[in-house]
């Protein structure tokens, strides 16, 4: 049966990630430093070829999809935006640790909507629904493959929504440069609306994964991420 292969790929490191500061809706570049890594992994390592290619509008993930393909000419998906963390946007925790808005946020494990911002709710929605069009748009054209550069707070949302394995939102952290391919089957996502996981991007030695290597390797990203010394920390 016929398949269709989504290679999802988080943007590199922007300016305002190295300053630690929210930056959901700001139009943050890459980074220099950014720029020199995704430049030296697809060096040393492989980014899998796509027959077409989506980016989220803003600028960091636009120029990430210029590196690792620079002869792509992606289709720009509003709905793969990072969520808008409203008034917050520009600062770092640090800066809001005495705001009680932020405080609350945090506690609710970031469910509420920060002020004039997304709350989880309507950021899942959104991108979602754009994944789901874009998987719907693959089936109609018959177009096997298909890369999508996006944020990492996008990525592990879709990947906690669709995935197999089963795994939670903060077990598909990945590094910036890096993702994952999904399958898709068609009567498979017809009748349940999941997508296997199948290899992690890019691709090294490893090649294509079994299921649960994939998300160990995304677990470990997400203890790195987090200071957590073993897996079965969440």
């Amino acid at each position: 049966m016929k398949s269709y292969l989504i290679h999802l790929i988080r943007h590199g490191v922007a300016e305002g990630n190295v300053l630690g500061q929210y930056i959901g809706r700001t139009d943050s570049p890459l980074c220099e430093q950014g720029i020199e890594q995704l430049l030296q992994i697809k060096q040393k390592q492989e980014y899998p070829p796509a027959q077409v290619y989506y980016s989220s509008p803003l600028t960091r993930c636009v120029q990430t999809m210029q590196i690792l393909y620079p002869d792509a000419k992606p289709v720009l998906l509003d709905g793969l935006r990072e969520c808008d963390f409203g008034d917050w946007e520009g600062k770092t925790a640090k800066e809001l640790e005495s705001d009680p808005a932020f405080l609350r946020w945090m506690e609710s494990g970031q469910q509420a909507a920060p002020p004039n911002g997304e709350d989880s709710r309507a950021f899942l929605y959104r991108v979602c629904s754009a994944f789901e069009q874009l998987v719907e748009e693959l089936l109609r054209s018959g177009t096997t493959s298909a890369a999508v550069v996006t944020h990492g707070g996008v990525m592990m949302a879709l990947l906690a929504s669709y995935g197999l394995p089963r795994a939670s939102a903060y077990e598909w952290m990945t590094e910036p440069g890096c993702g994952y391919t999904l399958r898709v089957t068609p009567g498979l996502w017809m009748r349940s609306m999941v997508a296997e996981v199948i290899a992690t991007i890019p691709h090294g030695d490893q090649g294509t994964l079994r299921e649960h290597t994939v998300v160990d390797l995304a677990r470990e990203a997400a203890n790195r991420a987090y200071g957590k010394e073993n897996s079965s920390e969440k």
